[in-house]
């Protein structure tokens, strides 16, 4: 079955105006998103490859050097599929888009 690498995306704008809210309403909305992701994957247990993880700030190594870069990546997880969209509708009701300020999930396939 092929495999596809979704990868969480999130606005650097979105991520500051999250952490601007006061922390007890913050942990309000972790606490409800948390309960709400950890459903989303026992749901899609069958389909899910890499739990993959979040991530956080992007060093960017090209021929000029190695540098901070800044990117929207947030997070990721491999899922399998019967194609991409099927594999796009598993992340339709995520609660990264859904509860947390994510504002998408990009889906890509492995290429043999």
């Amino acid at each position: 079955m092929p495999r596809f690498l979704a990868v969480y995306t999130m606005k650097p704008e979105d991520l500051a105006s999250f952490r601007s809210l006061p922390k007890a309403e913050q942990d309000a909305i972790d606490a409800v998103g948390l309960e709400q992701w950890t459903a989303w994957e026992d749901r899609n247990a069958a389909s899910i490859l890499d739990r993959g993880g979040m991530v956080g700030k992007t060093t960017r190594v090209t021929r000029n050097g190695i540098a901070d870069a800044v990117n929207p990546f947030c997070g990721y997880i491999v899922v399998e599929a019967e194609n991409i969209e099927a594999a796009a509708r598993l992340f339709e009701d995520h609660p990264h888009i859904t509860v947390f300020p994510g504002d998408g999930v990009d889906i890509m396939p492995f290429l043999t």
